[in-house]
C-alpha cells in the first residue's frame, strides 16, 4: 500500500518541532512492519507549488477552457500541478504532517489543496452537490502539534479549523473511506506537562498506525 507523507511545517528540516516528533515515530514504525517498502515524502516548504492566482492555476484554467494556447511559463506550472495530482491520487495512505498555525492549516497546505482538489480528478459535480472519487479505500491520517488544548470541549474546540476542514476535504470532498488524527497539544498551554504530552500523542499514534494499514 503505497504511502504519501506530506511535511506541512514552514521549519520542516527541525526535528525539534513537535510534529516533526510525531513524523519520526510515525517513519519508524513503518520502516519496521514494512522493511522492504519506502514511504515518498513531499515538503511543501521545500517545493513549488501554483498557486490559485490569476497569474497561475485560476488563468491556466480559464485558458484550457477557452481553448486558448498557455505560456511557457503556464505550461511549466500546469506540469507542475499534474505531477502533483497524479502524485497524491496513487499513493492510497496519506500521512499530513502540520503544527496548527493561527487555528488553521499552513498557507502552504493550502496551496497544495488547491492543486489536488480538482473537479472531474478527485470529485465531481452531480446534479445533487459533489461526490467524491477517491473511493477505493483511500486514508488518511493528519499528526498535528498545537500549542492549545482541542479536546477539552470548551471555547477552544470549535476553533481547530484545520481538523475540520482536512477531515471535510478528505472524507465528504473526495470521498476518502477514513479519516484520523493523533495530537501533540497545549505545548504552550500554562499548567499543561509537555513531555506528557508528547509521550500521549507518541502512545496514540502507535495505536493508529496499526489501523491505519489494517484490512
Amino acid at each position: 500500500m503505497k504511502t504519501l507523507l506530506i511535511n506541512a511545517h514552514p521549519d520542516y528540516q527541525n526535528a525539534q518541532h513537535y510534529s516533526l516528533r510525531l513524523q519520526d515515530r510515525f517513519l519508524e514504525n513503518y520502516r519496521r512492519a514494512f522493511p522492504e517498502q519506502t514511504v515518498d515524502v513531499l515538503n511543501l516548504y521545500g517545493t513549488e507549488l501554483p498557486q490559485l492566482t490569476t497569474d497561475q492555476l485560476l488563468g491556466i484554467w480559464r485558458k484550457q477552457a477557452a481553448h486558448v494556447t498557455l505560456s511557457p511559463e503556464e505550461t511549466r506550472l500546469w506540469g507542475l500541478n499534474q505531477r502533483l495530482l497524479g502524485q497524491f491520487k496513487a499513493h492510497h495512505r496519506i500521512v499530513i504532517v502540520s503544527p496548527l498555525h493561527n487555528f488553521n492549516v499552513t498557507a502552504r497546505l493550502k496551496d497544495y489543496l488547491d492543486n489536488i482538489l480538482v473537479a472531474r480528478e478527485t470529485f465531481r459535480y452531480t446534479a445533487t452537490g459533489s461526490v467524491g472519487l477517491m473511493t477505493d479505500d483511500y486514508r488518511v491520517l493528519l499528526l498535528q502539534a498545537s500549542g492549545s488544548v482541542y479536546t477539552r470541549n470548551d471555547r477552544y474546540t470549535p476553533m481547530e479549523f484545520s481538523r475540520l476542514y482536512l477531515q471535510k476535504m478528505f472524507q465528504e470532498i473526495m470521498g476518502f473511506d477514513r479519516f484520523g488524527i493523533v495530537r501533540i497539544e497545549g505545548t504552550q498551554t500554562h499548567g499543561v506537562d509537555v513531555s506528557a504530552a508528547v509521550h500521549q500523542g507518541l502512545v496514540d499514534l502507535d495505536a493508529q498506525f496499526a489501523q491505519f494499514y489494517a484490512d
